[in-house]
């Protein structure tokens, strides 16, 4: 989509329900906030009631003749609509709309683009458009085709050549892609691999775009770590495209991994969802999952079972899961509290880190044993490794060595057993 800043494109979102629930409604504002965010004028909206979408135009031919109206009424350059179009349905309605026709999976790989920064996003979205575009290509040349005008014959013979030479190149792109976003997927499993080895327990961020999984990870890294760390926050769509991941040392000597993931969206283009499988994958293999929650949006119902299913789709559904109900102070919920595994917070606030942590903290080193130590004057290193690994209670100096009641992880209760008394 070409467009400029001078002028913006005029664009009408259509859609058509099938199953007369609520969740149509906030699908199609949610279309009109991805078109907004491409830099598209959403000039109007059409929908319809059916009990199946149309095979040939996705809505009946008088709704699309009806679209059409509005669309040349509208001034129009482009219809967006709410499901996935086949190419078949492309070809039809731009023929019968002579407008431009794109569906929810364009546009949001479209922002996907624009997002993404880090090489391994840009691969992902690059691969998951070439696969989207692969069975769409005929389209794009009949289109083509009926702009120029021309011949016909002449003409289609050579869209034909043309074709396949394009279907080839995307095809051996797609195999460039795979082997790239293949090595990188490596260098991650060796990343994840080191990890489990060093014991670091990992809290992985999950949840619907924009409801505040970068900020919560920001006020964790600075009531924690102090500044300095913080990763990129912002109040739009798909601000975070990449996985960072963060240790976090608590005041107890506790550390933790902190990673923050991509957001989900209603209908998340299973392209999408497969290119980044391995970013995502660190929610799979996380030790618990922090649920962000937006508690001030009316939909945030329909929200978390979108999450819910796309956790599941990507394998990450058995994972222990914390719910943070963050933008309390806009809902005019009471916080900061914690009841069970749900926490109410306003992470631009600061409020209910606290909370949070704790209610990590129960999940995260459960494994933890409490004992008493006496480690002789000789092993010195010991009460040095322990104060720095390990929550020292108390310390008390007795004529054979030094005393400690110490909270530590099974792995250094193992190594040390011998001092157990």
């Amino acid at each position: 989509m070409n467009e400029t800043k001078t002028e913006q494109l005029k664009g009408i979102t259509a859609g058509v329900n099938t199953d007369s629930g609520e969740d149509f409604l906030y699908s199609m504002e949610e279309l009109k906030n991805l078109a907004e965010a491409c830099g598209i004028d959403v000039r109007g909206e059409l929908t319809q009631n059916l009990p199946r979408v149309h095979p040939a135009l996705y809505m009946g031919t008088g709704k699309a003749e009806e679209l059409k109206n509005l669309a040349e009424q509208m001034e129009a350059d482009v219809v967006i609509f709410d499901s996935e179009l086949s190419p078949s349905q492309i070809r039809n309605l731009e023929k019968e709309l002579d407008c431009e026709v794109i569906d929810r999976t364009m546009l949001i790989l479209d922002i996907f683009g624009r997002r993404a920064k880090t090489k391994e996003a840009q691969l992902q979205v690059e691969m998951a458009r070439l696969q989207y575009m692969l069975p769409r290509l005929v389209g794009t040349y009949v289109a083509l085709g009926r702009q120029g005008g021309g011949s016909g014959f002449k003409n289609r013979g050579a869209g034909e050549t043309k074709l396949e030479l394009d279907r080839r190149k995307i095809e051996s792109k797609i195999a460039y892609l795979r082997k790239e976003l293949a090595k990188i997927s490596e260098q991650r499993t060796v990343q994840r691999k080191q990890r489990q080895k060093n014991n670091m327990p990992i809290a992985a961020l999950v949840g619907y775009t924009n409801a505040g999984k970068s900020t919560v990870m920001n006020a964790m890294l600075q009531t924690y770590n102090g500044d300095g760390a913080e990763v990129f926050e912002k109040d739009m769509l798909f601000a975070t495209l990449d996985t960072s991941v963060r240790s976090i040392e608590l005041p107890d000597k506790k550390t933790f991994l902190l990673a923050d993931t991509v957001g989900f969206v209603n209908k998340l283009p299973h392209h999408l969802v497969k290119a980044f499988r391995s970013t995502l994958e660190e929610a799979a293999e996380a030790d618990v999952l922090i649920h962000v929650i937006d508690v001030s949006s009316p939909q945030f119902e329909t929200m978390m079972d979108i999450t819910d299913k796309t956790l599941a789709d990507i394998g990450a559904a058995d994972v222990p899961v914390l719910y943070a109900y963050n933008k309390a102070d806009l809902a005019g919920v009471d916080y900061p509290r914690a009841a069970g595994e749900s926490i109410y917070l306003s992470a631009k606030e600061r409020a209910g880190i606290l909370e949070l942590t704790d209610v990590l903290k129960r999940h995260l080193f459960k494994d933890y044993i409490r004992c008493t130590m006496l480690i002789p004057f000789d092993d010195g290193e010991v009460v040095s490794y322990l104060n720095e690994h390990a929550a020292v209670m108390q310390t008390e100096y007795e004529e054979n060595g030094t005393k400690l009641i110490v909270e530590c992880s099974k792995a250094d209760y193992e190594k040390y057993k011998r001092f157990v008394l």
